[in-house]
């Protein structure tokens, strides 16, 4: 698919809408695994039976149910039961000078970003995805020129191909000095970029990963960020490192940015700090 105008909300590959990457079940699974609860803790605490509180875990939804879990796991219950009943995703959004590239990666797809100034063509990377093929087409057509590739950290997916990028381009990669990979520059939180017109500054935003980084860009028609696998569309990331910093620091510095933002997460569709703020079970 070559719709290269704005952002796209649609896969480059199939032409068909990116999927929300979490369903309500894995909302309240990656809440009880953050709060190291067990479906017989959130039996005696909401008195439904321990085999209801599993088969929501799997999937079978119950709004009375689902209703009872989310004040027990500090979820939004409305948010949640829209999320049972696939009753919202974002609006989509257009903006020049950002553009998503979403690919397939084992039993998953995951997003990448190009963001740029129109005026000078200078471009800048986020994240590589599983292939970087149609990020090097977009830069060749556009006649865009990229200066530097920004990880959001180093999951396997989200840096498969990072040694063809560099390769092709010759443009260095940077990542969190909290997360170092070989082969990338070290960044401190405290670091920005120039890119032509466009300002990057960085947000250290841990708990997903020890080293996660959200790129927030401004200078386009709307700010935009770049938040890696920290918040999705109506969920986040799990807390693999710590739950405890992801909710804080999603909620402080993310979820802290003027709420047109648009958030370009490493899976799923994209949306903006406003949504999030009113859909989003973690958040709103």
């Amino acid at each position: 698919m070559q719709l290269y105008e704005g952002i796209m909300v649609t896969s480059t590959a199939t032409g068909t809408a990116v999927p929300l990457e979490d369903s309500f079940n894995d909302i309240i699974g990656k809440a009880m695994r953050g709060l190291r609860i067990s479906d017989s803790e959130v039996a005696e605490r909401t008195g439904i039976a321990a085999l209801e509180v599993q088969r929501l875990r799997e999937g079978q939804f119950n709004e009375v149910a689902a209703r009872k879990i989310a004040r027990v796991l500090g979820l939004h219950a409305g948010a949640l039961v829209d999320s049972g009943r696939k009753a919202w995703r974002p609006q989509p959004v257009a903006l020049d000078g950002l553009v998503q590239f979403h690919t397939p990666f084992e039993d998953m797809t995951v997003n990448s970003y190009l963001v740029w100034d129109p005026a000078s063509g200078q471009a800048a990377a986020f994240d590589t995805g599983a292939d970087c093929s149609e990020m090097l087409d977009f830069l060749s057509d556009h006649k865009l020129k990229l200066s530097r590739i920004l990880l959001t950290h180093t999951h396997g997916d989200h840096i498969f191909d990072l040694d063809r990028l560099k390769a092709a381009t010759g443009a260095p990669a940077y990542v969190s000095a909290l997360e170092p990979l070989e082969g990338a520059h070290a960044l401190s939180s405290e670091e920005r970029f120039e890119l032509g017109g466009l300002r990057i500054d960085l947000l250290q935003t841990s708990g997903h990963s020890v080293g996660g980084i959200t790129y927030w860009v401004r200078g386009l028609q709307r700010p935009v960020a770049i938040v890696g696998d920290a918040i999705f569309a109506g969920s986040m990331g799990g807390g693999m490192v710590s739950y405890e910093d992801a909710l804080r620091n999603n909620r402080e510095k993310i979820l802290a940015l003027p709420e047109e933002t648009v958030l370009c997460p490493g899976h799923g569709p994209l949306t903006t700090v406003g949504e999030e703020r009113q859909h989003n079970p973690f958040f709103a």
